[in-house]
């Protein structure tokens, strides 16, 4: 039995040898990758420079888009480095921190898309004192509860990992992964077990919960007001529910893969199923806000004529 601090590198088991089709693949996560930075960035911008854009749903949206670069960043550039390299290892360290990134990454989703089904709860279901409510104050404090406890969370969850005793350093990843490490423990690992139950409660199920409720009163508003109020309704919520289920059934595809047995699906629907949360969501986003939201889409379109 060694300390995970006496191992000095991982391989990530999951890659093969492309041969002729390396540089196509590098090329298509580059052009994907391209096109996360330019299309969160342009959205921040615009929603930064517009003081009409500076509304709380609209803040909220821009803490979302800051979080897509943030997670898209602790992976692409990992994913292109290793297309390229003829022995697929990561450091230690460098392991540990990616796990930290990707996770915070998803508990930071869960957390925004959480408070922003709040904020349109209290803007349908309390339209009068919704201003008095949502204060420029409010919508910092909900920011910060958002990002702070979810990366605290991540800290615990990665410095008990990074303490088990490993009997090996084989990850069937592409990218490193916690559960993929603890089962390299040849120590117990109750503890990290319960943690890893604990917070799984914290940041899928108590944010669910929320956006739960929220919606429920929302559809109560909506099927007891007018017309206009189901339009605006649906006009505000329905990027929000696609976003949200879109994130759900990505992490369902990486938890039952890490879970299950997955030797009889084809190695690279394997990889795909693996990356989908954290390439389609930050790729759906930008467009699903930007093209579907009015004020947005029109800003983007002053921005370039």
């Amino acid at each position: 039995m060694v300390n995970s601090t006496q191992v000095s590198y991982f391989t990530l088991g999951a890659y093969f040898d492309t041969n002729l089709f390396t540089y196509f693949f590098f090329m298509i996560i580059m052009s994907l990758y391209l096109i996360i930075v330019g299309s969160n960035v342009l959205l921040i911008v615009v929603i930064g420079v517009n003081r009409s854009l500076h509304e709380p749903m609209y803040m909220f949206l821009c803490s979302l888009f800051v979080n897509e670069l943030y997670g898209s960043s602790g992976l692409f550039p990992f994913l292109l480095i290793q297309i390229l390299s003829d022995v697929h290892t990561v450091s230690a360290p460098l392991c540990f921190l990616q796990v930290f990134c990707l996770y915070s990454y998803g508990a930071v989703e869960f957390f925004t898309l959480a408070i922003m089904s709040y904020d349109r709860y209290l803007a349908i279901c309390y339209p009068l004192q919704y201003n008095t409510i949502m204060t420029f104050q409010r919508v910092k404090v909900l920011t910060a509860v958002a990002w702070l406890p979810a990366l605290l969370l991540i800290v615990i969850l990665t410095s008990l990992s990074f303490s088990l005793q490993l009997c090996g350093n084989i990850i069937n990843k592409v990218y490193c992964d916690n559960y993929s490490v603890v089962k390299l423990a040849c120590a117990d690992t109750t503890v990290n077990n319960i943690y890893g139950l604990m917070i799984t409660a914290i940041i899928v199920f108590g944010p669910v919960l929320l956006i739960l409720y929220s919606y429920m009163r929302i559809l109560k508003v909506c099927f007891s007001g007018s017309k206009q109020t189901r339009q605006k309704a649906v006009g505000t919520c329905a990027p929000h529910l696609a976003s949200l289920l879109n994130f759900s059934f990505g992490v369902c595809f990486e938890v039952s893969q890490s879970r299950f047995d997955m030797s009889r699906v084809p190695r690279i629907l394997q990889i795909l199923l693996s990356l989908y949360f954290l390439t389609c969501q930050p790729l759906f986003n930008p467009a699903l806000y930007g093209l579907n939201m009015s004020k947005i889409r029109s800003r983007c379109k002053s921005l370039f004529l």
